[in-house]
């Protein structure tokens, strides 16, 4: 390798694989927005020195603990979620509280798949989260190391 040149390396897809670890977040106490922003960047791969924005080259995160997490202000009870089907009339609204209730896992989900990339690259990202409401796992023979 010349050390004198300038050139840009860029990051292989056949390279990255072998160097993904995986990580657990306990979302106990945590609020909501810094804990997908810190998952966003970990599976995106930010944290790591051979990032490239066009290779999903992020680590594996799973999320325990997601029905303890916490929101600033009044968003318990002020923040929603809208979708449209389309139709005339077809606007649904699902409020936070209720939406932790029915499945406390899409409030992570939908937080942080909104800090990815809009395309097939960050959806193929989000594929590399897994959240769960309590503190069993699944995903203990990857031996996954606990981020502070």
């Amino acid at each position: 390798m010349d050390f004198l040149s300038f050139k840009t390396i860029s990051a292989k897809k056949s390279s990255v694989i072998k160097l993904k670890s995986w990580i657990i977040i306990d979302a106990t106490n945590q609020i909501l927005g810094r804990l997908s922003t810190k998952i966003a960047c970990i599976i995106m791969g930010k944290h790591k020195p051979f990032f490239s924005p066009h290779i999903n080259c992020g680590d594996y995160v799973i999320v325990i603990n997601s029905n303890k997490i916490k929101l600033t202000g009044k968003k318990w009870k002020d923040k929603k979620y809208i979708h449209h089907s389309g139709y005339p009339g077809g606007r649904k609204i699902i409020y936070i509280k209720d939406l932790l209730n029915k499945d406390s896992r899409n409030i992570i989900y939908k937080s942080v798949k909104g800090m990815l990339p809009k395309s097939r690259l960050g959806r193929l990202i989000l594929k590399n989260l897994y959240v769960y409401p309590k503190s069993e796992h699944k995903h203990k023979a990857q031996k996954p190391v606990l981020l502070k």
